[in-house]
């Protein structure tokens, strides 16, 4: 399974790098999963919201089977982030032609916030940081507060260390509860789920 994590200036850290080092390890314990890290516009680097600066990967790859949307910057619309993606359209737009393509989309925290303007949430379960509890169901999803929504072809994850147990369970889903499990392990994560 190939994975793309897609990210743009103001992305929440952890909600990113928390599911690529469990995607990761769980492709070194054996499983056949891999991340990457990627750009709409295959930019070389982004600065996340707390100021690490991450090189990526380039673009997004044809042959990803899942394609992850991290959060951050929902409720600041002065900084880098998912407001200012989500008003510029651009990545909503990639978002909904991968899904349109086939490619199971996933969301960590208000990442779901991409997805809900991607058209993907309309009537769907789906859940996201506490914080944009109302404005997920304003755009028109069936708000959860699970700590991650499998909704088939569209999961989404609640806030910022839900995305551990959202790619805790694609490694399970993908690579099996043996190498789900060895990973929690080393990583010393308690599930939640």
């Amino acid at each position: 399974m190939n994975v793309d994590i897609l990210l743009f200036d103001g992305f929440d850290e952890l909600d990113a790098v928390g599911p690529y080092e469990v995607l990761r390890l769980a492709g070194r314990h054996g499983g056949d999963i891999a991340a990457r890290l990627v750009t709409v516009e295959g930019v070389a680097a982004v600065e996340a919201r707390n100021g690490l600066r991450v090189r990526t990967d380039g673009h997004p790859d044809d042959n990803a089977d899942l394609l992850l949307v991290p959060g951050g910057g929902w409720n600041d619309s002065d900084a880098p982030g998912v407001r200012r993606e989500h008003e510029r359209g651009v990545v909503p737009e990639f978002i909904a032609d991968r899904h349109a393509d086939g490619v199971t989309v996933a969301s960590v925290c208000t990442g779901a916030m991409l997805l809900a303007k991607a058209g993907l949430l309309d009537g769907r379960p789906a859940t996201t940081h506490h914080t944009a509890h109302e404005d997920l169901s304003d755009a028109g999803a069936n708000l959860r507060t699970d700590r991650f929504v499998d909704d088939g072809d569209v999961l989404t994850a609640g806030g910022i260390t839900a995305g551990f147990d959202l790619a805790l369970a694609i490694v399970e889903d993908h690579c099996g509860a043996d190498i789900a499990a060895a990973v929690a392990t080393e990583l010393e994560y308690e599930r939640a789920i």
